[in-house]
């Protein structure tokens, strides 16, 4: 399974695609932080959690459409035509799946640390500010359960139909411009911009609702899921 993910790695990785789509991430990340972020959001600090994960809410699309554009490379109908190879493989293919969307994490996950490496870079080059321990938690709990649940349910729609992972992609698009309840907050970024209002402190410490939490972690469990039933569902296909 080892040399199976390194090699899915090495695809994914080693192309003009990724290349291209890190360019565009990193170029628009440098005019969300020098337009934005540098403003900060709802009087706090540019470096602040609440300014970072308004950063981060605004590269979500983008990343969730280069994470459904990593599975592409496995869900196409050239992909489809090298089944009877992948079913010589001596191993089931449930775990051969299981690597093919390990791989795809991973390239979504280099995605997602340089947008944050991008931030980190920008706080010190211009506010002299290093205090990266605080900006851990707004990253996990802004990127990994939406990135998460793209690559399951794009897992299984690409099985379903290659073209339905087209059709999913512009979908946080379309809900960072929908009224969405302020369970969902994060989806939009509408959480770290009016939040923070109502603390009725000066830039207060960084803290989710509870509600907000177990909307995230059904996100993030429901993403396992559909990565595990898709897996499955490859086998038996």
């Amino acid at each position: 399974m080892g040399k199976i993910y390194r090699y899915e790695c090495r695809r994914l990785l080693w192309n003009q695609f990724f290349a291209g789509l890190a360019a565009v991430l990193l170029g628009y990340g440098a005019l969300v932080l020098r337009g934005v972020t540098i403003l900060g959001v709802s009087h706090t600090a540019p470096f602040s959690p609440w300014s970072f994960g308004d950063y981060l809410s605004r590269m979500l699309p983008l990343l969730w459409i280069g994470a459904l554009f990593f599975l592409t490379f496995f869900t196409s109908l050239k992909a489809r035509r090298t089944a009877a190879l992948i079913d010589a493989v001596p191993m089931r293919p449930a775990r051969f799946a299981l690597a093919r969307c390990a791989a795809a994490f991973t390239g979504t996950a280099i995605l997602a640390l340089l947008c944050i490496a991008e931030a980190a870079v920008f706080y010190s080059r211009m506010f002299g500010w290093y205090s990266w321990g605080s900006l851990v938690f707004p990253a996990l709990v802004t990127l990994l359960p939406p990135l998460v649940f793209a690559l399951g349910s794009g897992w299984l729609l690409g099985q379903l139909r290659p073209w339905l992972l087209y059709v999913w992609m512009p979908i946080p698009i379309l809900l960072a411009v929908l009224p969405l309840p302020e369970v969902l907050g994060l989806w939009n970024g509408s959480f770290f911009t009016a939040y923070p209002l109502t603390l009725e402190v000066l830039d207060p410490a960084f803290a989710l609702p509870g509600p907000m939490v177990m909307a995230q972690l059904l996100l993030l469990v429901a993403g396992m899921a559909l990565l595990v039933f898709g897996s499955k569902r490859r086998s038996i296909s």
